[in-house]
């Protein structure tokens, strides 16, 4: 069977199932098959139910057809007034961003997070006081006052021994005995 004369029953419960040997048959939505009337129903309820179902599907198909001409229609008014997808995408989304800052949920955790962050930089500062002050007590100590003094001592004997023009480091063997340049990053 080929594709152009098949017709496609979107109600068939055949839907999405392609077989040689299954066809959808076309439904008219005014003649429905007959099924034995369910318990309780008398063959004129039974009708009725069934002249206002077919009434509902045609007034189903009736309102999409109306609302894909609406489509179409306000489709075409946006073209002429140059409003384009991505211009109402920014517009909403700038929309719902303005929405999430003037909700409860956003107001009550930008506060909560403005609180940590207070109490954090406290912290920071409190820390950092104390490393300072660690630091302080560190530098005046005896241990200290020695490295630091050994350490003087060295360079003034480097630099010294640099102004003098002389040369108390043993030097490397093949250096050449050239001095260091000037711009050297000690």
């Amino acid at each position: 069977m080929d594709s152009a004369s098949q017709d496609i029953n979107l109600n068939s419960p055949n839907k999405g199932v392609l077989s040689d040997f299954m066809t959808d048959v076309p439904v008219d939505p005014g003649v429905a098959p007959r099924t034995p009337a369910v318990e309780g129903l008398t063959e004129v309820e039974e009708e009725g139910l069934r002249a206002e179902l077919a009434k509902v599907e045609e007034e189903i198909v009736t309102l999409r057809q109306v609302l894909a001409a609406k489509e179409r229609h306000c489709g075409e008014l946006k073209r002429r007034l140059g409003l384009s997808p991505l211009g109402e995408l920014k517009q909403n989304l700038s929309r719902s961003w303005h929405d999430v800052q003037v909700s409860t949920a956003y107001k009550k955790t930008q506060e909560t997070l403005s609180q940590a962050g207070q109490k954090t930089s406290a912290a920071l500062s409190t820390m950092g006081s104390a490393i300072s002050r660690k630091l302080g007590d560190m530098r005046n100590s005896a241990t200290f006052k020695s490295f630091e003094d050994r350490v003087g001592t060295i360079k003034s004997k480097v630099v010294g021994s640099r102004e003098n023009g002389s040369d108390n480091l043993p030097s490397s063997p093949g250096s050449g005995d050239q001095p260091l340049p000037d711009h050297a990053p000690f």
